[in-house]
Order: structure tokens, then sequence, then C-alpha cells
């Protein structure tokens, strides 16, 4: 009975590390590219269709992160079993970390590129180029997150 428990409170740890370090690192990235948008105004009112492109992708992670949640939420059950639940509790670690890091990483890119069009040049293309690269990696995550499916846990 108590390894049940356990077991069902590690694969619930694991689906919560998916969201919330997803939803932080989006949360952050975009205070990080938004903060930029503001300055960017200031100098250009006219470019807030090109700012906001610009600082935006930070938020996938947090999508990503809600993905695997609803990929995983139906193996946690009271009834799970200690594998299953590593198995949740790794992917959460897994992507949760990806998209946490990734999305910090991915705001600082973005700032760049908004200042950079805050300045008056035409960095929108290859800034979302260059913006696109760390988020590969929480891309990766939500793949592999995806992969352990197939380890027997349905």
């Amino acid at each position: 009975m108590e390894q049940t428990v356990l077991a069902y409170v590690l694969a619930g740890i694991g689906l919560g590390l998916m969201v919330g370090l997803c939803g932080v690192g989006s949360a952050i990235g975009l205070v990080i590219s938004g903060s930029c948008v503001i300055g960017g105004l200031k100098k250009r009112p006219d470019a807030f269709g090109s700012l906001l492109v610009a600082s935006v992708l930070p938020s996938t992670q947090g999508i990503y992160g809600f993905v695997g949640f609803f990929l995983y939420m139906n193996i946690v059950t009271p009834e799970i079993t200690m594998f299953k639940a590593s198995m949740v509790l790794g992917a959460g670690i897994m992507l949760g970390l990806a998209g946490l890091i990734s999305a910090i990483y991915q705001g600082i890119v973005c700032a760049a590129s908004v200042n950079a069009i805050g300045n008056g040049h035409d960095t929108l293309a290859p800034g979302m180029i260059m913006a696109a690269l760390p988020e590969f990696y929480a891309i990766l995550a939500l793949v592999s997150s995806i992969l352990l499916l197939f380890f027997k846990l349905q």
C-alpha cells in the first residue's frame, strides 16, 4: 500500500514539474523579451507588430509542458506502479528542465532581436531563426517524453 502511494506521489510530482518548470521558464523568458519591447516602442512606436512577434517565442515551452501533462495524465492513477511512476517523474524532470532553461535563454535571444528592431535594424527574420535554436532542445525533450510512452507505460 505504501509503495502505491509513493508511486502516485512521484508521478504527480512528475506532472507538476512538466507544467510548472516549463511555465516558469516561459514566464521568465517572456519578461526578458517583453521588457525590451517597451524600450523598442519608445524609439519606434510603429514597429509594435515586429516587436511583438520577436518577443513571444518563449511562450511555446509552457505549451510543451502542458502537452506533456495531457500525454501522461491518464497514466497517473492511484494504482500506478513504481515503474510507471518513475517514467512519469523522469519525463517531468526532462521536459521541465529543458523547457525552463531553453525558454529563459530564448528570451535573451529574443530581447537582442527586439533591441535591434527598436534601433531601426531589419532583424526580425534572423532573430526568429536564432531564437528557434534554444527552442529545439525543448522540442527534443517533448519528443523524448512522447517516446517514453512506448516503454510499456500503457
